[in-house]
């Protein structure tokens, strides 16, 4: 079956940077949104960003905007998370998610999801 797949987590100090990817296995075409979100222990999963198909429209939330970028490479039907001076409350499993209907933006309901990619940061 179609699965997504997130890589690029580890234990890192705060202040420091990670770049998540996620990647269609197999390839998925025709995804007009991307997405990652995240959940950390105790609590519920939360959005973080979403992108379209061009990737000229993106979508942040308040807790990460100005830190995180997303991007997308659609020759390689891969979604990438880059993570600035992460925040000790960025720690969380980070799963990327795809739907294939505009009407997702940008909150979802995904039809596709990753198995998720451990991100701690350290104080």
């Amino acid at each position: 079956q179609v699965q997504l797949v997130e890589s690029g987590g580890g234990l890192v100090q705060a202040g420091d940077s990670l770049r998540l990817s996620c990647a269609a296995s197999p390839r998925i075409v025709g995804i007009y949104i991307a997405a990652w979100l995240r959940q950390a222990p105790g609590k519920e999963r939360e959005f973080v960003a979403a992108i379209t198909s061009s990737g000229s429209t993106t979508n942040y939330a308040d807790s990460v905007k100005g830190r995180f970028t997303i991007s997308r490479d659609n020759a390689r039907n891969t979604v990438y998370l880059q993570m600035n001076s992460l925040k000790p409350e960025d720690t969380a499993v980070y799963y990327c998610a795809a739907a294939l209907h505009g009407s997702a933006w940008p909150l979802g309901p995904y039809e596709y999801w990753g198995q998720g990619t451990q991100v701690t940061v350290s104080s």
